[in-house]
Parts: structure tokens; C-alpha cells; sequence
């Protein structure tokens, strides 16, 4: 079995975040302080371009293992895609107020944090995590 790509390294995330210029690096960093004051923990780099909080061990219904974070964003160039470890079944009351943004499996892709709603963004993400860390 192929091992994951995405692993959390040493890489300083104050750096990455000083090498993203304009609005994105602005949006970014806004976000990155979001995710510190929700999520209660300090950020990692997880490869070369994601920004994770928190640490858990996930086995999947085919047995397949995996080290991954509660929650995470990247900046993206088309998008900040936050990554969101249970998706988004039972959100839809948070999804419908939020703002302009797309949804993947798992992931939440907002063009810029000014067009959502801030509070919303913080309610969907508060809750995301509590339900990703009551999962054990």
C-alpha cells in the first residue's frame, strides 16, 4: 500500500504564510489566526502547502491508515480550500448563509474571506472540528 503523500514536516508556517503576496497572502494569514483562535492548537505544514491543525490517526472501512490533521487550509490560487475532515453532511444550515464558496468531498473552496460570512465561516469550522475530535 502507497504511502501518503501529504505528511506533516518541520517547515515553519510563518514563512510559507510570508511568502504568499497580495490578498491571497492576506486572506491566509486572517484565516491561519481563525484556525489558531478556533481550533485551540498551533499550526503545522503538512507537504509543502498545507496548513493543518491538530493530529489524528484515521483507518478507513478498507483498512487503509493514515496520520491527517482536525482541520486545514491551503491558499490556493484559484481558491482557499480548507479542508474540513468529516465533509459536510449536517451543515447545510451553515453552507446556505455562508457566501459565495464550492464544496469537494471534503473541501471548502472560498475565492476570498470578504465575500463570507465571518461568523458563519467560524460557526461551520467550530463545528467541523468538535465533530471530527468527538469521532476520537
Amino acid at each position: 500500500m502507497a504511502a501518503n503523500k501529504t505528511v506533516k514536516t518541520d517547515a515553519s508556517v510563518d514563512v510559507y504564510l510570508a511568502g504568499i503576496a497580495g490578498v491571497r497572502g492576506e486572506d491566509a494569514r486572517a484565516l491561519n489566526q481563525l484556525l489558531i483562535e478556533v481550533t485551540g492548537v498551533e499550526p503545522a505544514m503538512w507537504g509543502p502547502s498545507i496548513i493543518g491543525f491538530g493530529d489524528r490517526h484515521l483507518v478507513s472501512a478498507r483498512g487503509r491508515e493514515v496520520d491527517w490533521f482536525d482541520v486545514g487550509f491551503a491558499a490556493r490560487k484559484q481558491a482557499l480550500t480548507l479542508y474540513l475532515t468529516n465533509g459536510f453532511e449536517g451543515y447545510g444550515d451553515l453552507l446556505g448563509q455562508l457566501g459565495p464558496h464550492t464544496t469537494g468531498v471534503g473541501c471548502l473552496y472560498v475565492k476570498r474571506l470578504a465575500d463570507v460570512d465571518s461568523g458563519i465561516l467560524t460557526e461551520l469550522i467550530g463545528r467541523s472540528v468538535e465533530d471530527t475530535r468527538g469521532r476520537g
